[in-house]
């Protein structure tokens, strides 16, 4: 069993190593592969009837996208989802694309989403103690409630105030674009923590 654990070890930290010292056209091709992958997981969605933003399981992406690419690529990659699909790969929530969607209801999460895979990337590797649960669990807080979700309400708010005329309430603004997401994005975000704890050398590479 301790042979097991050891050899695990080794190929994670040889895996982690391995891509800390690969070369720039390496790392854009894994940058892609990681917008693809948060393209892919913003097709599973939730309509929610009451607001025109969805619950999407991208999320989950954007949090992991910093730790298995590091710092600057995983926001790199992030970068290059929402590219792509602003030039018009319906590859955001529900299928669609096109530069209409940074000025919509959900503009202000799409930087949310580079902002969180900066600061997450920039943690997990220059940090070993980070790599943990709790810290992560921490980190992942901070990155998901305040980095993505404070320019998705303000997006979200001069969205509604553009189509409605006037800027919506506090409450109406956190029951639209916050309170629903509450429980999934803690399950999401415990469940990135514990990737984080398996997947992630605890020395430095």
């Amino acid at each position: 069993m301790n042979v097991t654990l050891n050899n695990y070890y080794k190929k994670r930290f040889d895996l982690f190593k391995w891509r800390s010292h690969q070369s720039m056209a390496y790392k854009t091709v894994m940058a892609i592969l990681m917008a693809c992958i948060t393209g892919i997981m913003a097709q599973i969605i939730i309509p929610l009837p009451w607001t025109p933003v969805p619950i999407t399981a991208q999320t989950f992406a954007v949090l992991i996208a910093g730790i298995l690419l590091g710092r600057y690529w995983g926001g790199l990659s992030q970068v290059i989802y929402i590219f792509i699909g602003l030039i018009g790969v319906p590859w955001f929530a529900g299928m669609t694309g096109g530069f209409g969607v940074a000025l919509g209801a959900t503009g202000g999460y799409l930087l949310g989403f580079v902002l969180a895979s900066l600061f997450l990337g920039h943690f997990a590797d220059k940090y070993i103690e980070a790599r943990s649960f709790t810290p992560m669990f921490g980190l992942m807080l901070f990155a998901s409630f305040v980095l993505i979700y404070v320019p998705g309400l303000i997006g979200l708010g001069l969205w509604i105030s553009e189509t409605t005329g006037s800027f919506p309430g506090v409450w109406e603004l956190l029951a639209m674009g916050l309170i629903p997401f509450i429980i999934g994005d803690l399950i999401k975000i415990a469940g990135a923590s514990a990737f984080t704890k398996v997947v992630m050398p605890k020395e430095p590479f």
